[in-house]
């Protein structure tokens, strides 16, 4: 166990209990205050400190996020699931549930695919932005500026030839994923791979991306995109779930 990870948790966890003065935070930690103090200027650099006046500290604001973003994970998991479930048994498809975390996509949930011929997956695993029809959904609902920071981070690999490789060809790409509503990844990502994805929304906008995957010698990218309105009528029906309006309502 590392004993500097295990004092800092042990800070945190005291001030869940209330603000604390440096004296009294050493303490309970055991240790001299010159240590404590080096613990907490590391977790105020993150945002898991915060000082409050001359002699006391407090929980900071990264925890707050943390813990709302992890519930928002739990929530659409739990009020998506009916409507992508329905959808898995009416394909026969794998249906993905994928949210943004730090310059990646991440599946959150996954519904398997009913035929002998599977793609590889988990939840948990991560997906690049730029190739996957999630990582474009999740992207295109942000704000336009904020969409141009994630493009000009991206290293753009090129995973098969029809991968896009730069930050304006993804800007495009991005503006026409906000215009239609869902993304496509034509081979993009994995070149037997086709896939489908439209936004979940919640009552503050997308929380979420749901996506249909289907190999290549199960079917095309036509037959995929003749399933497009059998998607966004699960992604409707599980941003209703999530607490997003319902079609045609004020907010």
């Amino acid at each position: 166990m590392s004993q500097s990870l295990d004092r800092a948790l042990t800070l945190v966890e005291q001030l869940a209990g209330g603000r604390k003065t440096l004296d009294e935070l050493a303490a309970a930690v055991g240790v001299h205050k010159s240590t404590v103090l080096r613990l907490l200027r590391t977790l105020e650099a993150h945002r898991f400190v915060q000082r409050e006046g001359p002699h006391h500290y407090r929980l900071g604001t990264a925890l707050f996020d943390l813990a709302q973003r992890s519930l928002e994970d739990r929530d659409v998991r739990r009020c998506a699931e009916a409507a992508l479930r329905e959808l898995n048994q009416r394909t026969g498809h794998t249906v993905h549930l994928a949210s943004y975390e730090d310059g990646e996509a991440i599946y959150i949930d996954k519904f398997e695919s009913k035929h002998a011929v599977r793609m590889y997956s988990r939840i948990g695993k991560r997906a690049p932005l730029h190739c996957t029809a999630v990582g474009k959904v999740l992207v295109a609902a942000l704000p336009p500026q904020r969409r141009r920071v994630i493009a000009e981070s991206l290293d753009y690999p090129k995973l098969t030839e029809n991968t896009i490789t730069s930050a304006e060809e993804y800007l495009a790409e991005l503006e026409k994923v906000a215009e239609r509503g869902y993304a496509v990844d034509n081979g993009e990502h994995e070149d037997f791979i086709n896939c489908i994805a439209a936004p979940i929304s919640g009552p503050r906008g997308v929380v979420a991306a749901a996506s249909v995957s289907v190999p290549k010698v199960i079917a095309g990218l036509d037959e995929l995109m003749s399933l497009l309105p059998d998607l966004l009528a699960a992604a409707e029906k599980a941003s209703i779930e999530c607490g997003a309006p319902a079609p045609g309502k004020e907010r």
